[in-house]
């Protein structure tokens, strides 16, 4: 993250980000951060949020953290009217907060599927529905985090797969209901991204790594910064007449049939 911001595509804009404490969706705050949002961050864990709003302050922008559930309503909602009276209305509202864990359909117990369907799918209605009163009607973007796991079945993330198929299918329904009302809604669909929680339990040793990224047409996964990227562009007024779609950012990877989920189930 550089030290000193000094671009501006989302000057006075206020951002709302699930899942900021870490990965993908910290990236994504500090990039928001960087091009002068003030940014909430919401997750589980207070410590990772502190530490995550004290580098985009030190870095010279504004953030806050919040510690809650994206699974409990209540929580969200009381977040972000704090968010509310400490900015003003948000702009942007990331909903990135997801569960995964590697296992068979027959391996997981109902509540491991159930923890995972909550978190991303439920989480994801519980986040846009809060948001919805505190939003800026015409100009909010709403961005869920998916994967290409939506539309291209993966052995041991059946779970995961459910999930994200119920969040694409969601923005697209919100999209239209909320469309006359100026509020735009979209997916970011990431293929493997390097250094995260996610492609570390998927691909825990170097050997299997190497396989994946050969079945990649790019041959390499994607950085943070490139999904981080593809977020700011969403959010930002150049992408003022896009809603309903699904951004796949995955190198080439879901075109490739079914090599990379063989790799994966028999690793």
């Amino acid at each position: 993250m550089p030290s000193v911001f000094r671009e501006s595509l989302l000057a006075g804009k206020v951002a709302f980000v699930t899942g900021g404490g870490s990965g993908i969706c910290q990236r994504i705050a500090e990039r928001f951060a960087q091009h002068g949002a003030k940014v909430a961050l919401l997750g589980r864990t207070q410590e990772k949020l502190d530490h995550a709003a004290a580098a985009i302050r030190t870095a010279g922008g504004e953030a806050c953290g919040f510690a809650a559930d994206v699974r409990n309503y209540e929580a969200l909602a009381d977040a972000m009217q704090k968010t509310r009276e400490r900015w003003g209305e948000i702009d942007i509202l990331l909903c990135g907060a997801a569960g995964n864990f590697p296992a068979p359909a027959l391996g997981m117990s109902a509540n491991g599927f159930k923890a995972v369907i909550d978190i991303d799918l439920l989480g994801t209605f519980n986040t846009c529905r809060a948001a919805y009163e505190h939003l800026r009607k015409p100009g909010a973007s709403v961005i869920a985090i998916s994967a290409t796991h939506a539309f291209r079945p993966i052995p041991l993330q059946a779970h995961v797969c459910a999930g994200k198929a119920g969040v694409d299918i969601l923005i697209k329904t919100l999209a239209i209901e909320w469309g006359g009302a100026g509020v735009r809604l979209n997916v970011i669909s990431p293929g493997p991204v390097a250094d995260t929680e996610g492609m570390r339990r998927l691909a825990p040793t170097e050997e299997i790594s190497s396989k994946l990224t050969a079945a990649i047409p790019l041959r390499r996964f994607a950085t943070k910064d490139e999904i981080a990227d593809l977020a700011l562009f969403l959010s930002s007024d150049a992408a003022g007449y896009i809603t309903g779609g699904v951004f796949v950012c995955d190198g080439g990877q879901s075109l490739t049939g079914s090599s990379f989920a063989s790799l994966l189930q028999s690793k």
